[in-house]
């Protein structure tokens, strides 16, 4: 009980956002290999999306291009989050390209190319439970 209102009332740990950063870094790196782009999106780590989205990436009217992930998410499975990352820096990219497609829900096959060229690992429309489970799961 104690370690799940610590959780929902204090910010993610240092070590946690530590990652975020060191992984942002990375998939940024990619961007500028692969597309010579300089980017950096804010990302934002946010209580205040519906508990069954893990991120999403959206574009303001002033053409600020933000990815949120959900806290909640982070105490069920910290790793998967990392990969949730990519999967929201590749809708950014291609808001950031102007492509606003709504094929297969923003999930075309131009943003599933960019998703695995940037390093990422979980390039499907949805969330797959058997790898938050396995994550889970203590082969040790």
């Amino acid at each position: 009980q104690y370690d799940t209102i610590t959780f929902k009332n204090n910010p993610l740990s240092e070590d946690i956002t530590t990652k975020i950063e060191q992984e942002s870094l990375k998939i940024r790196k990619k961007i500028f290999q692969i597309y010579g782009v300089n980017v950096n999106f804010p990302i934002e780590i946010t209580d205040k999306i519906p508990a069954n989205v893990y991120g999403l990436a959206t574009i303001t009217q002033t053409n600020q291009i933000i990815i949120f992930l959900n806290k909640k998410r982070f105490k069920e499975s910290e790793n998967y989050m990392y990969g949730v990352l990519a999967h929201e820096y590749a809708h950014a990219m291609m808001f950031y390209f102007g492509d606003f497609t709504k094929e297969n829900s923003g999930h075309s096959k131009k943003w599933q190319q960019i998703c695995y060229a940037i390093g990422g690992t979980k390039c499907e429309r949805f969330v797959d439970r058997h790898d938050i489970l396995i994550d889970k799961i203590s082969f040790n």
